[in-house]
């Protein structure tokens, strides 16, 4: 296999220098081409040398990574971030599948991120991963908008007001929408649970995550049940019912 040609795109120098250094050592099979301390040398390099990896930065002065990605022409690259940072943007990246390192970058790490590169290489889907990752972003969990989700069709667009409930299929989840539309996700229900507004959004069982604006009557029970809007009565977990309650203000 040809040598992967690199660009980082990092602020700091000694993270620059560090993570160059580890990849020289380490990803004999990488070379690093150029190194960018903003997201306008990034965009510049990118368009020049055309790379197979970018390392990006997520937090920048001026212009982070995400916006520097939203600026692109050319997105026909690998993307791995590298952020000192976990919050929202680490669970979208995630969502995405797309790849990110923790600062400061662990070698083990390094490398496996390179060969889940390479495999992903082969399926040619990266300019995909990169669009659920932007739409998403623009979230930033507000509760109006919609999420991007990689279906098994492709990439749809859902308001999350439709939302009606989403049920967990073993890996996989099926997001039922209104009036009677269904998508089935290679995503697992936590990972919906960490990227969904958890002030609209409750899991409410191991197996049902829902969104409480659709709930039509709540039921009494051990647990209780809820009737979604769709008509659909799910179960309310006994150790879920206290949780439950406070979120729908009871």
């Amino acid at each position: 296999m040809r040598t992967l040609k690199a660009i980082i795109i990092d602020d700091e120098e000694r993270s620059r220098q560090s993570l160059k250094q580890k990849i020289s050592l380490h990803c004999t099979d990488v070379e690093v081409i150029a190194e960018c301390e903003n997201g306008e040398q990034g965009i510049q390099m990118i368009e020049e040398e055309k790379p197979d990896i970018v390392f990006l930065d997520v937090e920048m002065p001026r212009m982070n990574g995400f916006t520097m990605l939203q600026q692109l022409g050319n997105r026909n690259f690998e993307l791995i971030f590298t952020t000192a940072y976990d919050h929202y943007a680490i669970r979208a990246i995630k969502f995405s599948a797309l790849d990110y390192l923790v600062k400061p970058v662990e070698i083990q790490e390094l490398q496996q991120a390179i060969e889940i590169i390479k495999q992903k290489r082969k399926q040619n889907t990266n300019n995909e991963r990169l669009e659920t990752l932007l739409h998403n972003l623009m979230q930033e969990k507000n509760q109006s908008g919609r999420i991007a989700i990689p279906s098994i069709e492709g990439l749809q667009f859902v308001e999350i007001s439709d939302i009606i409930y989403l049920e967990a299929d073993s890996n996989y989840t099926v997001v039922y929408i209104k009036p009677s539309q269904k998508i089935t996700v290679s995503k697992t229900l936590k990972d919906f649970e960490e990227l969904l507004p958890n002030t609209v959004f409750i899991r409410i069982h191991h197996s049902w995550i829902i969104n409480k604006n659709h709930i039509q009557k709540y039921l009494k029970g051990e647990g209780g049940q809820v009737v979604m809007s769709n008509g659909k009565t799910l179960d309310v977990a006994r150790r879920k019912k206290d949780e439950f309650m406070k979120a729908v203000g009871h």
